[in-house]
């Protein structure tokens, strides 16, 4: 039996609560009861694996690490849990779970590829940051975050130098006149040296294939696909169109190259 089948069979030994019950455990964990916020925590596992299921349909990651993430959710959701919210747990704390998990999987996603254990630190960072502010109510230092996950400061700076955000080119960045970070973006598709190189190197391979004789210059643009065709003919395809053997085509294909050679030379 593997780790996940294992770990279903351990939670399904934990009972569900009624919603009354949700509400006396919020309100003990809210007085510091480490037992009540267990309990609370354990009754509610089954929901991580049901939103991790539902991630593993368009999300290739093991549905273990996903379950991971979303246990970070829970047990952070248990601990802000009020009975005043006038709901029940698992709506509450689906949220929490999803958003965790979806943390996670923009993380492991991410376009910039970074050194394991810098990506690990980062992910950790990231996700103590959070729990930092949940438990004290204000962002923190780059020391105080260092000292709460017992890490080195200088080393948490240098990964968080890594750190990045995504934000769409749709995005305007101006109420005055609509303009949007796209239209701040230079076009490089265009470029006029670029372009005159380009053409003045068709001119001269037009003028070279003009100089040869007719069916040399058909066996060359068809072998080379000049005319960027989706098949390129074989010698015996070239030799029934021209009325020729494969080999006299051959021939010609070697009389037209060394004449190209030699008119590039001169």
């Amino acid at each position: 039996m593997d780790l996940y089948e294992n770990y279903l069979k351990e939670i399904r030994g934990y009972s569900l609560l009624t919603q009354a019950q949700e509400s006396e455990l919020a309100e003990q964990i809210q007085h510091g009861n480490q037992m009540a916020l267990d309990r609370l925590i354990k009754a509610n596992l089954r929901l991580v694996v049901s939103v991790a299921k539902k991630f593993t349909m368009s999300y290739k990651f093991s549905v273990m690490d996903l379950i991971q993430e979303g246990n970070l959710g829970l047990m952070a959701a248990a601990q802000k849990f009020s009975a005043s919210f006038n709901t029940k747990f698992s709506t509450y704390a689906y949220t929490w779970i999803f958003q965790y998990m979806l943390r996670f999987v923009h993380n492991k996603t991410s376009i910039i590829e970074l050194p394991h254990r810098k990506e690990e630190i980062l992910r950790t960072a990231k996700n103590g940051k959070v729990t930092f502010m949940q438990k004290y109510g204000f962002e923190p230092s780059v020391e105080e975050l260092a000292e709460y996950l017992g890490v080195n400061e200088f080393e948490l700076r240098d990964v968080l130098s890594y750190s990045y955000s995504f934000t769409s080119i749709d995005v305007e960045c101006s109420d005055d006149n609509g303009e949007t970070f796209g239209d701040l973006l230079p076009d490089m598709r265009y470029n006029p040296e670029s372009n005159y190189l380009i053409d003045e190197e068709k001119k001269s391979v037009e003028t070279m294939l003009g100089s040869l004789p007719e069916k040399e210059r058909i066996v060359i643009n068809e072998r080379f696909n000049f005319d960027c065709n989706q098949h390129v003919p074989t010698l015996r395809e070239l030799s029934s169109s021209l009325g020729v053997s494969a080999e006299t085509v051959r021939q010609m294909e070697l009389r037209a190259l060394k004449r190209l050679r030699k008119s590039f030379v001169a």
